[in-house]
């Protein structure tokens, strides 16, 4: 291990052999630190973290701190779970569970840029980026290959689903269906992330197969079971099967089409 004589390992804490410690960074016992991972200075992993391989955490970062939660207290603490391959940049933000079991989750290969936040219980897939000071408040769930914005605030409970887009400066309300492109003071729908779905990989008809459900699901008048079933006929495919499970799902409510 590479450990910098100003930091601290508390008694307890397990880090492979690999890790590397920066300058007056803290390691709480409890915490468990995989294969490769690179603490820089002045970050702080609180107890509950369990962390996968290869993960860079930079200056002034916490991850599983104390939730912002005024019920919280310290025996009610749950873990925060986290993959692979992520970096969180400097005084990036993550507190760990409180409510659920589960606690906190942060999947592989996502990118937290400066000042980001995901509060307590949340749950967060793969590949995605969170740009400067974008907020996830408690419980949220947020799937696979998204892009949340500078200054976005996502209320609690909500979902954003799947290769959608969360322009800046954006309040969410409600769930966010995949592929969209919301924006807005209270987030809308303004369109599809086309270029998040061409950078994703998804061809000319898998794009037009997920504008004509959208059109379909918003658009057409029709009740909104009925939209899906509609949906389901005309245009078969994981695309649509993806929006149809996403929003049969919604707690919430989704949010509005401009």
């Amino acid at each position: 291990m590479n450990i910098h004589p100003t930091a601290i390992i508390e008694d307890g804490a397990v880090l492979h052999a690999s890790v590397r410690v920066g300058p007056y960074s803290i390691i709480e016992s409890g915490a468990v630190i995989g294969e490769g991972c690179r603490i820089e200075s002045c970050a702080r992993i609180f107890a509950n973290t369990r962390m996968g391989a290869h993960n860079r955490v930079c200056h002034g970062a916490t991850l599983g701190s104390e939730p912002q939660d005024l019920t919280f207290t310290p025996a009610r603490a749950k873990p925060l779970l986290i993959g692979d391959h992520n970096h969180f940049k400097e005084n990036v933000n993550i507190s760990c569970g409180v409510k659920s079991d589960e606690g906190t989750r942060i999947g592989s290969h996502n990118y937290w840029m400066a000042y980001s936040h995901a509060g307590h219980d949340c749950s967060v897939g793969d590949h995605n980026i969170f740009a400067n000071t974008a907020t996830l408040a408690g419980h949220v769930e947020v799937e696979d290959y998204t892009f949340i914005s500078g200054q976005v605030a996502v209320h609690q409970f909500c979902r954003i689903g799947a290769y959608a887009m969360v322009a800046g400066v954006t309040g969410v309300a409600q769930d966010v269906p995949p592929f969209a492109l919301a924006d807005g003071h209270r987030a809308r729908m303004v369109g599809l992330n086309v270029i998040g779905l061409r950078r994703g990989g998804f061809n000319q008809e898998q794009r037009t197969r997920i504008k004509a459900v959208y059109r379909l699901v918003f658009k057409s008048g029709l009740r909104l079971a009925d939209a899906l079933v509609r949906a389901e006929q005309d245009y078969p495919g994981t695309e649509t099967e993806r929006i149809m499970r996403f929003i049969q799902s919604s707690r919430r409510g989704l949010i509005s089409p401009d």
